[in-house]
């Protein structure tokens, strides 16, 4: 019987029916699933995961990295998670996915079945998540991730998966909550007329939910004259943009990964467009942005971020983490990849210390029924079972405003700024 790396994405021809292979393979790698050693005769705790490294995602990849090293090494100063009684040192083995699918998944297959490692951290990206995760559940492992936000990923009946991400649905609702406040105070037209951009993939068509849903609840406070997809690492959006310009819209909502922000935005200001409200979903404030656009040419534009280090001025937990994270890396401040790293962890170790055992199902007990405070805004992570194990957490919005970087504007509970509407830009 096979059990350790068999991988059925590697047949691509076989002598016996390539279906009938593909069953005798997840039978076999079902019936060998490898069991955690009792914590009384364990040395350590053994801790897979991949990040994309290199490829396309590689910046991002080694902020969840530096989130990681610094949840780890808390760890190892004091002296292990204390699990059956004593304390076992933790050692992640994290390998890097190069931003592919097939590789993340065969990855999550090795570190499972070969390198048997007890519990697994996810990627980042919603893509590599989504396939990755199915290596996880058809073994049992519990499957903790800060990177794949979409709502599709929970919403398979997976019983061993678990986000620390909200749902991309609730940042448009988030946006247009700020957006319908400015309505109301007379900054932005009523009707106002919405460009909607959207990446091809399960992230952007829950951005679209979301601004979509609450435009139709509006009762007539809002039209999307264009609604568009467009695919991953575009080169050109000229037509895109030409549509969008044609239309006369109000409000520039779109939804993109940092660098199909940078290349739409460039062309974006090339063409000479301004909008009374613009935003990329969750960019906008990154320093690579700022840096290949421009520090004036982005003023104004709007985020949606899961976490902001700015809330360390009234979160316990998100000021010791600032903190920390600045004494580690010569008093950078964290970016929410970094924070959402860290807290994926932190999730992890706790319900490892909940259960008291390496057993995957005590733990995994745990994470479904875990309720902790939390760097996160609001205050509490929990991973709601009837939301698939996805945190719900409120997203907070800030805007890059002259001089002031991008500080928090809404909810109102956490903002330090108050957000300009209209763009002053726009004359």
């Amino acid at each position: 019987m096979l059990c350790a790396g068999v991988n059925a994405m590697t047949y691509r021809t076989c002598s016996t029916p390539c279906y009938l292979l593909v069953a005798l393979v997840a039978l076999s790698a079902a019936a060998c699933k490898p069991k955690a050693a009792p914590a009384g005769d364990r040395t350590e705790i053994l801790i897979g995961g991949t990040l994309p490294l290199t490829g396309g995602e590689a910046r991002i990849g080694g902020f969840f990295k530096e989130g990681y090293d610094l949840a780890l090494e808390e760890v190892t100063k004091a002296g292990g998670l204390e699990v059956g009684g004593k304390k076992l040192p933790v050692k992640l083995m994290l390998l890097d996915d190069t931003t592919n699918q097939a590789t993340a998944v065969s990855l999550a297959d090795k570190l499972i079945n070969s390198d048997k490692v007890d519990f697994f951290l996810g990627t980042y990206s919603t893509a590599l998540v989504e396939a990755q995760t199915t290596v996880a559940e058809q073994n049992k492992v519990p499957y903790v991730n800060g990177g794949g936000a979409a709502s599709q990923i929970y919403k398979r009946g997976f019983k061993y998966i678990f986000g620390t991400l909200a749902p991309v649905d609730l940042l448009g609702t988030t946006l247009m909550t700020w957006i319908d406040e400015q309505q109301k105070a007379g900054a932005v037209p009523k009707p106002a007329k919405i460009a909607l951009l959207w990446e091809n993939t399960s992230h952007g068509k829950d951005f679209r939910k979301g601004v979509s849903e609450f435009a139709s609840k509006s009762a007539g406070a809002y039209e999307i004259a264009v609604d568009e997809s467009f695919e991953l690492n575009g080169k050109d959006f000229s037509a895109l943009l030409g549509k969008v310009k044609a239309a006369g819209t109000d409000l520039f909502l779109v939804d993109a990964h940092l660098p199909d922000y940078i290349t739409m935005h460039r062309q974006y200001l090339d063409a000479a467009l301004c909008h009374k409200i613009m935003s990329y979903g969750a960019r906008g404030s990154e320093k690579a942005a700022i840096d290949a656009l421009g520090r004036d040419n982005v003023d104004y534009v709007l985020s949606g971020v899961w976490w902001n280090a700015q809330l360390a001025a009234t979160n316990p937990i998100a000021k010791k983490f600032v903190e920390a994270f600045k004494a580690k890396y010569a008093g950078r401040s964290p970016e929410w990849f970094q924070a959402l790293g860290y807290e994926t962890v932190r999730a992890l170790f706790v319900a490892i210390q909940q259960a008291g055992s390496l057993d995957r199902e005590a733990v995994r007990a745990k994470l479904a029924a875990l309720k902790i405070d939390s760097l996160l805004p609001g205050g509490t992570l929990d991973f709601p079972a009837d939301k698939g194990g996805q945190v719900q957490a409120p997203f907070v919005v800030q805007q890059n405003l002259p001089a002031a970087d991008a500080p928090i504007i809404f909810p109102k509970a956490v903002a330090n700024a108050t957000g300009v509407a209209p763009n002053p830009h726009c004359k």
